[in-house]
């Protein structure tokens, strides 16, 4: 029996504190991880942070609505240039189809921007359109999921993600180089 038909039973068990299903991405003394969730449709995002509750995310979720405050955020712009209180994230979950500047130029700019372009990206989006995966493959996303249609779905793809990105993943810290 290999280690996932281990864990999946219940025979292995991974290094995570007691009544917790994530860690940390880069392990920070001062705080736990930031995720920063650019989503739209408010009920959607209720959702995927709902999902996270009934998980026992100990990790913060950082909603906005649209794709130009996604970028302020990021580039610590108007009410988000201090950095004490905008933290930069350490993971950002994208959807596409946002209002003012949409998921693919906002990948865009993340990955061409010193600072952030290590930040990992993970589209999470309705459309499973060939188009839209391919351009946000060219434009360096570090993973493209499409939300299924019931809450239950979507709570087991978010725990399945969660687990890869926040308890097995390694990754760079965006800061250093």
């Amino acid at each position: 029996m290999n280690a996932c038909q281990r864990l999946k039973r219940g025979r292995l068990r991974l290094p995570v504190k007691q009544g917790t299903y994530f860690r940390t991405i880069p392990k920070h003394a001062d705080r736990p991880v930031l995720i920063l969730l650019a989503e739209d449709n408010s009920d959607h995002a209720e959702l995927i942070q709902t999902c996270f509750h009934d998980q026992n995310l100990l990790n913060e979720v950082r909603h906005v609505r649209d794709g130009e405050i996604a970028m302020d955020y990021l580039l610590r712009q108007g009410e988000f240039e201090n950095p004490a209180t905008s933290p930069r994230p350490d993971l950002i979950l994208l959807d596409l189809r946002m209002p003012k500047i949409d998921g693919l130029e906002v990948l865009s700019r993340i990955k061409s921007t010193e600072g952030l372009k290590r930040i990992p990206v993970v589209i999470l989006t309705t459309s499973d359109a060939e188009s839209d995966v391919a351009k946000a493959s060219d434009l360096h996303a570090n993973s493209y999921l499409v939300k299924p249609i019931g809450f239950e779905d979507l709570c087991e793809l978010l725990k399945d993600m969660g687990f890869y990105w926040l308890a097995m993943n390694r990754v760079a810290n965006p800061e250093e180089s």
